[in-house]
């Protein structure tokens, strides 16, 4: 039987899959993607994608363009309603207008709020990373997965013939029911299945009952089912998701039902109705109880399967992809122990029970107070949960007296160990920049350039001597601080410096000067790295 050789093997090419093998890729790390279905998604399935998941992604050159001008396409703004149909005259509006909601973005990232269909960014992120030269392989399925002490083999099968994978690690994006979750015993908690949903992509003309070019997503409860409606989608349709009664599958939805359940959503018993896709899947709060097993590593809905009810399933799942890239990365290039692995589910399994629990609170909101029993609280501050979540792990140094907390408000960045760096407006020869640009291809020595010489030089040899990837600035000479406040935001003196990942989170930092800058640097990297 043929045998192929691959750092990583990447299962399922959903967002996860892509995004780990397009960041991999990026990095110049051999990666092969298999995915069982012989393309990405043909319906929207998931809408919108968070600023902290485009910071991630726009390292890559063209991904934050091409995902603008997906949603340049579209709209700008985004309303949500609970109504009866769209003819409603009464709905009640729980997004009015989501530009003024998160207008304070602006002043915490250069990313934009992409408001773009899974459907087309799986294509942009699919036709970059091809560009790219990961090895990607639809209508592939895995087979069996096998570990040993030095690897993972995989019998994979593409069309009939069937071949040995030999890979170092598996990134496991294989979805809700994930078969490898299954095979290596990874137990899982949550509320499990809620419902199963039909999700009917049809054409109709809605003009006169939803805002022209604005993406809107309507809850509809009426006699008849209980369900959503998205318009103005930007794949050329509408998507009516229906909730299955008990016993019932996609079978029992052919086209004559699907053209009448849209009338009565529409409130228009006469409109001409064109169905272009049916599928049904389940809403579900399923979490895996480790992101780990051995050499595989769980990502996206194989991690945590949440309700869509929140918006933030999608960025959850590519913020998953990309993080677990560049962690791969550092291993694979030796300038990160083995150990540092651990660091995956230590930092992204509370985020994305969080995020999980958040998006479950929400759909409880919108159902009736009997039937939401045992759900738990809606987040306080839900749009500040989107940017300003923290880590804590061995590759983050907390400082004393760090309060353990998983939540900050990135409105008042601190710049403390375990958040995210926070943005600060930067002249580069004339450029305006920000911070958030300096970070993604490796590790950032921020210093201020009164007193920060000494941490540069320490900087260099340390690079020198770990044989690691460690980008050194000075703020004040060629990259100037525009606000005057990047001191402030990072929690720092004119002698001190701040350590910032890969990801653009702050692992470390010196409020004040140091009096063995090398050996501080030295001894706070290999802890970092698990060296």
């Amino acid at each position: 039987m043929e045998h192929e050789r691959v750092p990583v093997l990447v299962v399922g090419g959903g967002y996860a899959g892509l995004s780990a093998a397009l960041l991999l890729a990026w990095r110049d790390v051999p990666v092969m993607l298999v995915e069982r279905h012989p393309s990405t998604s043909v319906q929207p399935k998931a809408f919108g994608v968070g600023p902290r998941a485009v910071e991630l992604l726009r390292p890559v050159p063209g991904i934050e363009e091409a995902l603008s001008d997906i949603w340049a396409g579209i709209g700008d703004n985004m309303r949500i309603a609970i109504a009866k149909s769209l003819a409603d005259p009464n709905p009640h509006m729980i997004m009015s207008d989501e530009r003024d909601e998160l207008a304070f973005l602006a002043d915490v990232t250069p990313a934009a709020m992409v408001g773009a269909p899974q459907a087309e960014i799986e294509r942009v992120l699919r036709h970059r990373a091809d560009e790219l030269g990961a090895d990607l392989r639809f209508s592939t399925e895995l087979r069996s997965l096998e570990q040993d002490a030095d690897g993972v083999t995989a019998l994979i099968r593409t069309a009939g013939e069937e071949r040995l994978v030999r890979a170092d690690y598996v990134v496991a994006a294989d979805g809700y029911r994930s078969p490898l979750r299954r095979l290596l015993g990874v137990p899982t908690s949550g509320k499990g299945e809620l419902v199963q949903m039909c999700s009917i992509m049809f054409d109709a003309d809605l003009s006169g009952l939803v805002r022209d070019r604005e993406v809107t997503l309507w809850y509809l409860q009426n006699e008849v089912f209980t369900g959503v409606i998205l318009t103005g989608t930007g794949v050329g349709a509408h998507v009516l998701g229906v909730n299955l009664a008990e016993g019932e599958s996609e079978a029992d939805f052919p086209d004559e039902r699907c053209v009448e359940l849209i009338r009565i959503a529409a409130d228009r018993p006469d409109l001409n109705v064109r169905i272009l896709d049916k599928t049904a899947f389940p809403l579900a709060h399923v979490l895996a109880d480790t992101y780990r097993a051995g050499r595989v590593f769980f990502a996206g809905d194989a991690a945590h399967t949440m309700p869509p009810t929140g918006g933030q399933g999608g960025s959850t799942a590519l913020q998953d992809g990309c993080d677990i890239a560049w962690r791969l990365w550092l291993v694979l290039t030796g300038q990160a122990g083995p150990g540092f692995l651990d660091t995956y589910d230590a930092e992204r399994r509370p985020i994305g029970t969080l995020t999980a629990d958040a998006q479950l609170a929400n759909l409880g909101v919108r159902m009736p107070p009997a039937a939401r029993v045992g759900y738990p609280e809606p987040l306080e501050d839900p749009v500040g949960a989107l940017i300003g979540y923290r880590y804590h792990s061995s590759a983050i140094l907390d400082e004393p007296g760090d309060d353990g907390s998983i939540l900050e408000d990135p409105r008042v960045p601190n710049g403390r160990p375990g958040s995210r760096a926070p943005h600060v407006v930067l002249d580069w020869e004339g450029q305006r920049i920000s911070t958030i640009d300096l970070f993604g291809s490796g590790f950032v020595l921020l210093a201020d350039k009164q007193d920060g010489q000494a941490w540069t030089d320490a900087g260099r040899l340390v690079k020198e001597r770990l044989g690691m990837q460690l980008t050194r600035l000075l703020i004040g000479e060629e990259l100037v601080d525009v606000e005057g406040c990047w001191r402030e935001r990072y929690g720092v003196s004119g002698g001190g410096a701040v350590l910032v990942r890969p990801d653009g989170y702050v692992a470390w930092r010196s409020p004040d000067a140091d009096p063995d800058p090398l050996a501080t640097l030295e001894r706070v990297m290999r802890r970092v790295l698990c060296r």
